[in-house]
């Protein structure tokens, strides 16, 4: 219970430092949390595969906190049977970019195809990304090291793009959280603008899927 206690310690720390920063994206819990996590585990010289499974537990819980997210998807049901065509084709056109612009920029840079497979499910949540990567050939490590870093710099970069290109929809720009930066993005809606979390929650859902069913198709011709 040790380290369950110290990581729930890590992300209240993290999250008074969020809110007192105004929400400032740089200081999104899963980032300072991490690095405080991290900077515990260095000085107490632990292994992580003894961190995960003291914490085992806690990750455990990430399962009801996805299925939760069928809460707010019922309650707009309606909004989203209304916009179904335009959703689907911004999931069909985000996730074929994403999983095929990523082996086509690794094609490119000749990077192994291992490696390139484990890098392409990267906007996928990170159960679905390990197993498409794993099952495609790749490594379940580095395609958990790249969720991570797409979630982050996905919802860092997404509100200066929306705001260049002059989206100010929210609808809009939840659902591209939620595509590009996964679970993070989702969280990051939570705290902004619970109202249009569905839309969110259902773009991480089904890019998930999405991109599983994609990179299981196109693995075989690499």
């Amino acid at each position: 219970m040790v380290w369950s206690g110290a990581t729930l310690v890590a992300y209240l720390v993290a999250l008074w430092l969020y809110r007192r920063s105004g929400h400032h994206l740089l200081c999104l819990p899963v980032l300072t949390g991490t690095a405080v996590v991290l900077v515990m585990l260095a000085l107490t010289g632990t292994d992580y595969p003894v961190y995960a499974e003291a914490t085992r537990a806690l990750r455990w819980l990430t399962g009801p906190a996805i299925i939760a997210l069928a809460v707010p998807l019922y309650r707009q049901a309606a909004l989203l049977r209304r916009l179904v065509l335009p959703l689907l084709l911004a999931l069909a056109v985000g996730c074929l970019v994403s999983v095929l612009g990523t082996l086509m920029l690794c094609w490119m840079m000749g990077t192994p195809v291992a490696f390139a497979v484990s890098l392409a499910p990267k906007a996928a949540t990170m159960p679905m990304a390990m197993l498409a990567a794993e099952r495609a050939g790749g490594l379940p490590a580095v395609a958990a090291m790249a969720v991570v870093a797409t979630g982050v710099l996905g919802t860092l970069l997404a509100a200066p793009v929306l705001r260049g290109l002059r989206i100010e929809d929210e609808a809009v720009r939840s659902f591209t959280l939620g595509l590009v930066a996964h679970a993070i993005g989702v969280a990051r809606i939570l705290q902004t603008h619970p109202d249009r979390v569905a839309f969110a929650a259902l773009a991480m859902g089904l890019n998930g899927v999405a991109t599983a069913l994609v990179l299981a198709l196109v693995s075989p011709w690499l």
